[in-house]
């Protein structure tokens, strides 16, 4: 699986490291990505998500259901 947050869609960033003698070699930013448990008492399960840490502070501010209806909305299977 892909290094993606599920909440925020964050995905890793491509360029160039430069070094001092400014030869350019390839790299990659990675997302901050974490596996987290969260229940849901809509529905009475526990579901686990690969989430950013931006994307952890999304479900803090607007809440698991929230977060959870609009992955749903986007066509995501949670």
């Amino acid at each position: 699986m892909s290094a993606h947050c599920q909440v925020t869609g964050r995905r890793p960033g491509f360029g160039k490291q430069v070094s001092h003698s400014h030869k350019r070699t390839s790299r990659r930013w990675n997302p901050n990505i974490h596996r987290r448990r969260y229940y849901l008492p809509n529905e009475g399960r526990i579901i686990t998500l690969r989430v950013s840490a931006k994307g952890i502070k999304t479900i803090d501010r607007d809440g698991i259901e929230a977060v959870v209806a609009a992955i749903r909305a986007r066509g995501e299977r949670v």
